[in-house]
């Protein structure tokens, strides 16, 4: 195993403030060296998107985003013609005819009007298209449907787009790809396969620690232990939408902004509550059981003293 290769990559996502673990570094790593996509699965908020938008910056490259949502369809997301460029090309061409004896039927052909002038490129398209280092997130593939689905799996095993008028367009350069799941349904079997698959949990108390200090600098370290103990007692609890680190994230750059000194008032985190709760039921149930939240806090900071 190329440890060095490995060792570089950690290095270059953590230059761009990503902190990895040591399985996802592996995965991210296999994923280039078989030219794969990474399928990246896990809780929302737990930083799937974020590995994307650090590796792109990490080579440099350009970061190309699909947001997929129920009903999206292939040609949002391949590329569509420029039809009033079209129009006005074929008005231009009338005008100039006008005291001419030949007709606009006469000389406008079919290449006069499809050609890569009128071809306005969506993100497949662009990113297969682009001479740029490039890395194509397909975000929440899981809001897509089947047939979707379907079209991404045709499209990643060749890297190139049909286009009836002009032919196939192949690409200059695969780019690195990066699907991500939150699990709200089963993505199919034959897409997985065709990935480099990695689960990304929630961070463990050290890793978030670490995170939190990289991202919020004007945080103490005795705010920072309790941030990251207090997220971790909320985890525990049994909440619809548990705070993942993008909420954890948002709470300590409060705290940090409005300069408190604990996390202990209760007031107080009922006024923050929106920055981890997301639920008017998660944000009840804190409410009753904020004393047992607020033991646990306290036995996960005895345990780092």
């Amino acid at each position: 195993m190329n440890n060095s290769a490995v060792e570089e990559l950690n290095e270059q996502l953590k230059s761009q403030g990503y902190i990895a673990d040591p399985s996802l570094l592996m995965s991210i790593y296999i994923s280039e060296f078989l030219n794969q996509p990474l399928f990246l699965e896990g809780e929302p908020g737990v930083g799937k998107t974020e590995v994307a938008k650090a590796l792109a910056k990490s080579i440099n490259g350009e970061l190309i985003r699909i947001q997929c949502f129920p009903g999206i369809e292939s040609n949002e997301v391949l590329y569509e013609w420029n039809y009033l460029k079209q129009i006005v090309n074929i008005r231009l061409r009338e005008h100039q005819l006008l005291k001419s004896e030949q007709t606009i039927v006469d000389t406008l052909q079919e290449k006069d009007l499809f050609h890569r002038e009128f071809l306005i490129a969506r993100p497949l398209l662009s990113a297969i298209q682009s001479d740029k280092p490039v890395v194509l997130l397909i975000d929440e593939i899981d809001r897509s449907d089947e047939r979707f689905e379907a079209f991404l799996l045709e499209f990643l095993s060749d890297f190139q787009v049909t286009i009836p008028e002009l032919g196939t367009i192949e690409a200059l350069k695969k780019p690195k790809v990066i699907l991500t799941s939150n699990r709200s349904r089963e993505v199919h079997d034959a897409l997985r396969r065709r990935c480099i698959y990695q689960w990304i949990d929630y961070p463990s108390l050290e890793k978030e620690m670490e995170i939190i200090k990289r991202k919020t600098p004007g945080l103490s370290e005795s705010l920072l232990k309790q941030v990251s103990s207090f997220v971790s007692a909320l985890r525990k609890q049994q909440l619809d939408k548990k705070p993942g680190l993008s909420e954890s994230l948002d709470w300590a750059r409060t705290i940090a902004g409005l300069e408190l000194e604990s996390i202990w008032d209760k007031e107080t985190f009922q006024q923050l509550a929106g920055c981890l709760l997301k639920t008017k039921e998660d944000h009840e149930l804190v409410t009753r059981r904020i004393e047992d939240v607020y033991r646990e806090t306290r036995q996960i900071l005895a345990r780092l003293s």
